[in-house]
């Protein structure tokens, strides 16, 4: 069996740099941002260079996918932001839940924005906000939502959208989309784990097999049950990611010729069982 444990996440994407640079020259065009980070990871999900590229605009941010995470932990994440000066707001993007308090927040977010207009006779002038985040974290299905129609780009895998584009979503809103932009390295490994485990790293550029022993390893420390629950076994005590991916391939007859277990179709099973809230409402951090 493979050494998992020594194997590193990496991720290079090369429009990366050209991203940054949008993002900062169209800042100047908008009244607030948007951002969008994954409930179950908010700190991992969110880009680090951000806040300096980001400054003192009016911050909304949206945790995205909140019907994976757990309710508790995703309150927690709330009240953070809230105490930062920041609006959040857990919503799910795919079903629109969450998504009636978006226009409502606006309104409190952008109010000086709002009042100096009418200061200037221009009470009619349109909102506009940047909507960023990193890839897969679901900005086009949140446009999309808004927007009430399909012209923003959506897919299940990451890096889709790749130019700015402007979306009327009504009540006097404009949204800008941006590329999604991850960060040049990852100085913590479990960053990069936990980008790779929910999906915005793409599974092209991982070893499946080693994010999905990691991703065990995490579980079987912090919700062994999950585990044990949806894959039938009867204890995981004692064993190592490896291990326990062993025991599920095996009790899922992934079976290869000689009677080897598939360790990469398990992978990529357990991967995409995690990913779609098969395993449960699962937050992997909370707030400091």
């Amino acid at each position: 069996m493979p050494d998992f444990q020594k194997q590193t996440v990496q991720w290079f994407p090369g429009h990366m740099a050209k991203t940054r640079r949008q993002i900062k020259e169209s800042l100047k065009l908008v009244d607030g941002v948007v951002v969008l980070v994954d409930a179950r990871i908010p700190k991992s999900s969110s880009n680090p260079e951000l806040d300096e590229l980001i400054k003192n605009k009016p911050r909304i941010v949206l945790l995205n996918k909140c019907d994976l995470a757990e309710p508790n932990a995703t309150k927690m994440w709330i009240d953070y932001y809230n105490s930062r000066g920041m609006f959040a707001l857990p919503v799910d993007c795919r079903t629109g839940k969450g998504l009636n308090n978006f226009i409502p927040t606006v309104n409190k977010a952008l109010a000086d924005v709002i009042a100096k207009n009418e200061e200037k006779g221009m009470g009619g002038k349109s909102l506009r906000l940047m909507v960023v985040g990193i890839p897969n974290t679901g900005k086009s299905s949140f446009i999309n939502r808004m927007a009430g129609n399909a012209k923003a780009k959506v897919a299940d895998k990451a890096g889709v959208t790749r130019q700015n584009q402007w979306f009327a979503v009504g009540r006097g809103i404009e949204l800008l989309d941006t590329p999604g932009v991850l960060w040049p390295k990852f100085e913590d490994r479990e960053v990069g784990d936990k980008l790779a485990f929910t999906g915005a790293i793409k599974d092209e550029v991982t070893d499946i097999e080693t994010l999905s022993c990691r991703l065990l390893d995490v579980l079987a420390k912090t919700k062994p049950e999950t585990i044990l629950s949806r894959y039938k076994l009867d204890s995981i005590d004692g064993l190592q990611g490896w291990e326990i991916l062993e025991a599920i391939g095996k009790k899922r007859g992934f079976l290869i010729k000689g009677g080897e277990i598939d360790y990469e179709r398990t992978a990529v099973m357990l991967c995409d069982e995690f990913r779609g809230g098969k395993l449960g409402k699962i937050s992997l951090e909370l707030p400091e």
